[in-house]
């Protein structure tokens, strides 16, 4: 069953979290004060939803990173019962979809909790002064249509956002496979 976004308010802060990479290097949201914008975006290996914009993630996130986007994954699923989204097949997916930004594992679950986190994929996008200018869909694909994934809604938030401009709403939640809770940690 899908989920959407719990669509985060605007303006809200980056949360604080400090997680270990797939490589084994502890990163925070610190790492990136100094980016012109930040891109949070909850990922897994096995939801299809992923799977389908993947490779266009890959390609949009390197993009702007010419342009001063700092990107970072999480990936917060219960691994005991989803072991496709361990750090070995998240290392496996980052090589085959071209990420070039750090994965975070996110065992206690605990940064999915404190970003309001709902689903994969799940994105927020925060401005230069860390304060949350876009949370929804990277476009309009999804495992049943055709429509390409080109990144075209997160693109225009992107663009706006590194021009120092509001994005303007209503956002089109994200919508994917819900996060895989451990018992117990479900959000209330």
């Amino acid at each position: 069953m899908a989920i959407a976004s719990f669509m985060v308010p605007l303006g809200s802060p980056v949360p604080a979290f400090r997680l270990p990479s797939i490589e084994g290097a502890a990163v925070s949201e610190a790492d990136f004060a100094e980016a012109s914008a930040s891109l949070v975006v909850f990922l897994s290996n096995h939801c299809p939803y992923v799977r389908r914009i993947e490779d266009a993630i890959g390609i949009v996130t390197a993009e702007y990173a010419a342009r001063g986007l700092a990107t970072v994954a999480v990936c917060s699923n219960d691994v005991s019962k989803y072991p496709d989204d361990d750090a070995d097949h998240l290392r496996e997916q980052a090589k085959r979809a071209g990420f070039h930004f750090p994965y975070l594992v996110d065992e206690t679950q605990e940064t999915a909790k404190a970003f309001k986190a709902a689903c994969t994929p799940d994105f927020f996008l925060y401005d230069r002064g860390g304060r949350l200018a876009y949370r929804g869909e990277f476009d309009g694909a999804r495992p049943r249509n055709d429509v390409p994934s080109d990144g075209a809604t997160l693109r225009t938030a992107l663009d706006l956002v590194l021009a120092g401009e509001a994005v303007p709403e209503p956002h089109t939640p994200s919508l994917g496979c819900g996060i895989k809770w451990k018992p117990g940690n479900e959000p209330v």
